[in-house]
């Protein structure tokens, strides 16, 4: 039966991304819709980082990950090369959890 369901969900997904481009003149949105679909990419965006930082299975992941994460939203916030980014995360987070934060 999963793999029932599984196939099912695929084929409309790809018709969904057949239908897309050939109905985009047919659709019109208000201009309302535009900036709520976009600001709702954003959330969904925001949301999903927020899970993966700072959960790990079903339990709080420690204060290093959100840490590194913080550092690297600074730094890319002030427009830092992206591997400086990377490697400050990727050190700071390595740094509390050598210090003994989980």
């Amino acid at each position: 039966m999963p793999l029932l369901a599984i196939a099912f969900l695929a084929a409309g997904t790809y018709a969904l991304r057949l239908v897309g481009p050939h109905s985009r003149d047919r659709i019109h949105l208000p201009e309302r819709a535009h900036r709520l679909l976009g600001i709702a990419a954003a959330v969904l965006l925001i949301a999903l980082v927020g899970v993966g930082t700072l959960t790990e299975g079903h339990d709080f992941a420690g204060w290093s990950r959100p840490a590194g994460v913080l550092v690297a939203g600074i730094l890319a916030i002030r427009r830092a090369p992206f591997p400086a980014v990377v490697v400050a995360a990727i050190g700071t987070t390595a740094l509390l959890r050598l210090a003994g934060a989980s």
